[in-house]
């Protein structure tokens, strides 16, 4: 099982573009024709500049070498070029090639990715989904109305979901933290009210942020939260302060949660050795990988924190959150997104039923991929995966977070 092809596609979502303006597709092939599929959730970088990286990281490390050797690949890479530490960029890269190696290792076995991992700890997967306008629903009216989010949330409750994440505090900026203007306070409680009481004790409560706030601006939002009960305070401050995260869970009864911007399993010791997060968020595709993500959910275990895989990607890191999640003993709950075209790229193998998905038994990722449509879709705008704003927090006219949805290029 040697490695010896790589293909990158690089696929754009239909509007609205829930999920993120492309997604980076990794089709790797072995010697004996077996066709493994992975997917990058890396940002810092544009998608053809991601497109070298991968390459790159492929040509060196990968390309000749045993798909079963995924410690000595990833070894190689975590200390390209004398680093050995933590490197978004390459382990993104890393990321999306290691998780198409478990894809061709379950085929080859014929068996499904979670029973090489442990075998199965968990039948179905805890999921949530974060809150999107429904069809009567006016963007970007939307994104500011409590009232339409409890609409939203009670018809998600409807179809079987236990939770439900949203983001009303604005904006995220390429400034760092800073303090919430009053009236982003405002609004969050707003949104928790509103949302608690069209859902009652049916579902739990995902208040998530961007890293927005200083220590004490998170504090503060955290802690007029408090009433509402939320299950976690996702990354109340950048992901460059990893000591800070325990003077906000110190200060606010609410769970911390973060993760999705950290990789590797450095990142995420601090957070356990200081106390700073009890709920864990990897980005398989960026945090180094399924094995590398099993080495963090067993750091988390011994720590007394659970794990909560974050998606706001395509269908194909889904499905490895997925398999780490079936093999896991402290998983808290997966998140997922649901569209159509999410769907329609893995063919319908995987699927949210009544809030939960089944473990699933096809072997590798337990995907098919639609190439073709993968294909059809390509991405030729200019703009990052996500993109922070340069203005600053408006303390005068307040400020919307428009749901991740990126504005489409024209």
């Amino acid at each position: 099982m040697k490695l010896t092809d790589l293909d990158v596609i690089v696929t754009a979502p239909p509007a609205p573009g829930w999920g993120g303006r492309y997604w980076i597709l990794v089709k790797l092939t072995t010697d004996d024709g077996i066709v493994g599929w992975g997917e990058c959730y890396a940002a810092s970088v544009g998608p053809e500049a991601m497109r070298a990286v991968i390459e790159d990281v492929f040509q060196r490390y990968v390309e000749g070498e045993s798909a079963e050797n995924i410690e000595r690949m990833f070894r190689r890479t975590y200390s390209s070029g004398f680093t050995q530490r933590p490197d978004l960029t390459v382990m993104g890269a890393f990321s999306g090639l290691e998780i198409a190696c478990w894809d061709i290792l379950g085929k080859a076995r014929g068996r499904p990715v979670w029973a090489l991992l442990g075998g199965m700890m968990n039948e179905c997967i805890r999921a949530y989904t974060y809150l999107y306008p429904l069809p009567q629903h006016q963007m970007p009216a939307f994104w500011a109305s409590p009232e339409m989010a409890a609409e939203a949330a009670a018809d998600c409750v409807a179809r079987g979901y236990t939770a439900v994440k949203f983001d009303p505090a604005g904006p995220y900026t390429m400034r760092g933290g800073h303090m919430p203007a009053m009236s982003d306070i405002s609004q969050s409680v707003a949104f928790c009210k509103a949302i608690r009481e069209a859902v009652g004790d049916k579902a739990d409560l995902l208040f998530g942020t961007h890293g927005q706030f200083t220590p004490a601006g998170a504090i503060r939002l955290g802690q007029a939260l408090e009433p509402y009960s939320p299950l976690w305070f996702e990354e109340p401050i950048p992901p460059d302060n990893p000591l800070d995260f325990a003077r906000v869970a110190q200060a606010v009864r609410i769970p911390v949660a973060t993760g999705e911007r950290l990789t590797t399993r450095a990142e995420f010791a601090t957070l356990l050795r200081t106390g700073g997060a009890e709920i864990l968020q990897p980005a398989l595709g960026r945090a180094g990988g399924i094995w590398e993500a099993r080495k963090i959910a067993s750091l988390a275990e011994s720590f007394g924190a659970q794990m909560a895989p974050h998606l706001y990607a395509g269908p194909v890191e889904w499905a490895a959150n997925i398999q780490l999640a079936v093999a896991i003993p402290n998983l808290l709950i997966a998140e997922t997104i649901e569209t159509p075209f999410h769907n329609a790229l893995i063919k319908g193998t995987i699927r949210v039923e009544n809030g939960f998905v089944p473990a699933p038994t096809a072997p590798g990722l337990g995907i098919e991929v639609d190439e073709d449509l993968a294909r059809a879709h390509p991405y030729t705008g200019d703009g990052l995966h996500l993109q922070m704003q340069d203005a600053p927090c408006d303390y005068v006219e307040g400020n919307v977070f428009e749901g991740g949805a990126p504005p489409r290029e024209s």
